[in-house]
C-alpha cells in the first residue's frame, strides 16, 4: 500500500522490483497485490465519496451536480492524512476495497525481465536511452493532434 500520487507510484515501483528479483514466487503464486487507496475525498452534506482519480472525481461530482448542496473536495496528500477510519474504509474493508494483483504472463515473463533490467537494473544509460525513446514516440503521437 502506497500513497495514491506519483509518488506512491514510483514507491510501488521500487518495492515490486524488490519482490519481483528477492521473492519471485510471490508473483508467480499470485500472493502480490498493489492496494488501490483514493486520491480524493468528496463530501456533499453529511455523505462521502472517495475517487482514486481525477477521471472518478469528475464522475462522481457530475453525478453529484444533480443534487441540493455544495460539494466539497479535498484531495489526500497521502496515507497518513487519513485517519484510521478512512483508510479502513476505503483501502483495508475486504468488501469495499481495490486490490490489483500483480502478474506476469508466461508469455510475456521474456520481456518483463528485460524491461526491469533496463529501468530498474544497474546501467542508467539503459534508463536514459528508455525516457529518450519514449519521448520521442510521445512527441510524434502529439505533433499530428498538437500541430508541433
Amino acid at each position: 500500500m502506497t500513497d495514491a500520487d506519483v509518488d506512491g507510484a514510483h514507491i510501488a515501483s521500487l518495492l515490486m522490483t524488490y519482490f519481483y528479483k528477492a521473492m519471485p514466487q510471490l508473483i508467480e503464486r499470485g500472493h502480490l497485490y498493489l492496494a488501490q487507496p483514493p486520491l480524493y475525498r468528496i463530501a456533499q452534506g453529511t455523505k462521502y465519496y472517495y475517487a482514486v482519480d481525477d477521471r472518478d472525481k469528475d464522475q462522481i461530482i457530475a453525478s453529484l451536480a444533480k443534487n441540493r448542496g455544495n460539494i466539497e473536495v479535498s484531495r489526500f496528500k497521502g496515507l497518513g492524512e487519513m485517519t484510521p477510519a478512512q483508510l479502513k474504509e476505503t483501502t483495508m474493508a475486504p468488501g469495499k476495497r481495490t486490490l490489483l494483483r500483480v502478474i506476469i504472463d508466461e508469455e510475456e515473463r521474456e520481456e518483463a525481465a528485460n524491461r526491469v533490467e533496463e529501468l530498474m537494473g544497474r546501467k542508467p544509460e539503459l534508463r536514459f536511452k528508455f525516457i529518450q525513446e519514449q519521448s520521442l514516440a510521445r512527441r510524434e503521437e502529439l505533433s499530428g493532434v498538437l500541430d508541433i
